[in-house]
């Protein structure tokens, strides 16, 4: 293994806290493999971007050598996730759980070796805990101590209802590390009371207590909120590579930096060269690609990145795009907007009378599509590129109303 300086310098790339950081420099210290867990409700057919955060930095500590645990969390997918709720989350069918489940099984071997990568289900451990074992598990934990939980505080002063059930998902997720004996447990940010909870669980079973490591949450493609399918403004790990191409390409040149930190596997001598280039005046978009092909590669398979990037040059960069495309932001409501009337508030045409005959013409694309039915429609959190004629050409960004 790494001495422990090296191997630290590689994880806090990217992570937003490691509590305790000197408890997690002890166990490194000890030269044995640790037990790393990273646990993944199956609430969606899909993984996207935002998920491999996580995913990636599990194959960091892979590769120093440490027995990682990708956690499917069938059981904890039937309670529902409260953290960031406002309301209480609806529960999943154990029949929507398992076929999520199936899915990401085949889509976390795009980063993780799959060699070297336990499995585990949380029903494994909780179906034989019982009820009578819930119970104990939930005399570790008080009302009070739940409800400083930010999301959870909120509700009850505004008065919405909290379920009980949603109290045993923290505790639920903090057993999982004592079942597993985790000495690391990783997470999103919005997880941390959840993951800090696993600590509390174990000194209470004897165990020594994990390390807690929190990463960020990856922004979408708004560059603003979370990246999430319900949202619009997400990657798909499953995204036709061209389609994948495309919306890389679509970020801002400064969020740019934050998914090279995220999810390259470059190291971060190559991207602050990279940064460097950039500041001396190299093209962003050019770095851009370099982004896009690495990305696109990983899921697709070596060269499909180098071909997606000569479809977006034939489409795009061949005097079809300028240098700098101009943002827009249009609200929209929910239940839409049609491209004639998004064109005109882009400031692309004249009218929608314009925008219907320009349809008609095939003078309209979107994302280098041509588009010609005036019934198409735009929802909130959605980002475009938008392009009438030649010269016209915007990058659209929907809000909600």
């Amino acid at each position: 293994m790494l001495p422990v300086a090296e191997q630290m310098s590689e994880l806090r790339r990217g992570a937003q806290e490691i509590l305790p950081l000197a408890e997690l420099e002890k166990k490194l210290a000890r030269g044995i493999p640790l037990q790393i867990k990273a646990g993944f409700d199956p609430t969606a057919p899909d993984l996207h971007l935002g998920h491999t955060v996580l995913i990636n930095k599990l194959r960091q500590f892979q590769q120093l050598g440490h027995e990682v645990t990708f956690l499917i969390g069938d059981f904890t997918g039937l309670i529902g996730d409260p953290t960031g709720k406002s309301t209480t989350r609806p529960r999943l069918t154990p029949e929507a759980v398992a076929e999520n489940a199936r899915t990401y099984q085949a889509q976390i071997f795009k980063i993780l070796d799959p060699e070297r990568t336990r499995i585990a289900f949380n029903s494994t451990w909780m179906n034989t805990l019982g009820t009578a074992g819930l119970i104990g598990l939930a005399a570790h934990y008080t009302v009070a101590r739940m409800l400083e939980r930010d999301d959870f505080s909120k509700r009850y002063k505004s008065g919405q209802p909290i379920a009980i059930h949603e109290f045993l998902y923290p505790l639920v997720q903090g057993y999982d590390s004592v079942a597993l004996h985790s000495d690391v447990e990783l997470g999103g940010t919005d997880q941390k009371f959840n993951l800090l909870v696993g600590r509390t669980l174990q000194e209470a079973h004897g165990q020594e207590p994990q390390v807690v490591l929190t990463m960020p949450l990856l922004e979408g493609l708004d560059g603003v909120q979370k990246m999430s399918k319900s949202l619009g403004n997400y990657i798909g790990i499953t995204d036709a590579p061209d389609m994948m191409f495309g919306k890389l390409m679509s970020i801002s040149d400064t969020l740019m930096w934050r998914y090279f930190e995220l999810l390259s596997f470059r190291n971060v001598v190559e991207i602050s060269a990279l940064q460097a280039a950039v500041a001396a005046g190299r093209n962003p978009r050019d770095v851009k690609f370099e982004l896009g092909v690495e990305i696109v590669s990983r899921f697709h398979g070596p060269g499909v990145g180098e071909r997606a990037r000569e479809v977006f040059v034939e489409r795009f960069s061949k005097g079809s795009l300028p240098e700098v495309v101009p943002e827009v932001q249009i609200a929209v409501s929910a239940a839409g907007a049609k491209l004639g009337w998004i064109l005109k508030e882009a400031g692309l045409v004249a009218s929608t009378t314009e925008a219907n005959r320009l349809l008609q013409a095939g003078a309209v694309r979107v994302d280098g599509e041509r588009v010609v039915a005036r019934e198409t429609l735009f929802f909130p959190n959605e980002t475009h590129i938008l392009q009438v004629g030649k010269r016209g050409v915007a990058k659209l960004m929907t809000i909600g109303v």
